[in-house]
């Protein structure tokens, strides 16, 4: 599994994390966790069902982390840089709202090109390859 390294600041960041969210099945489980938590917790807020309130990040992760062991085949970037990567999911799931998921996929692509240290069986094939 790939690790999380140091960087120099999220805009270095970024790409990686969208590397470590290179498949679009990976990429709709953390948006529907993440829109689904975040309609309900704010339910729960404007109702005053305080039960609802930590839907947020228990639906975010909860959709999200096993995407990673089982689609990715690499470990959550929120292990290594917390707080950044829940900016990259902020960001992530604007890009696809405004209908930027195939500019995501390139960028994970050509990051994981220049980057084979960050490579997993599940997440790459060679640029030959997917041509087959």
């Amino acid at each position: 599994m790939s690790r999380c390294r140091d960087y120099a600041g999220y805009h270095e960041f970024f790409p990686y994390y969208v590397a470590m969210h290179s498949r679009p099945a990976t990429r709709r489980l953390h948006f529907i966790g993440t829109v689904a938590g975040a309609l309900l917790s704010l339910a729960g807020a404007l109702t005053g069902r305080r039960a609802w309130l930590p839907a947020l990040p228990v639906l975010g992760y909860g959709f999200a982390w096993p995407s990673h062991f089982f689609i990715e085949g690499n470990n959550p970037a929120s292990f290594g840089h917390p707080l950044w990567s829940l900016r990259g999911d902020g960001q992530l799931i604007v890009m696809m709202l405004r209908g930027r998921d195939a500019e995501l996929s390139v960028m994970a692509r050509d990051y994981l090109q220049a980057h084979p240290e960050a490579r997993t069986a599940a997440n790459w094939r060679a640029p030959d390859a997917r041509a087959a």
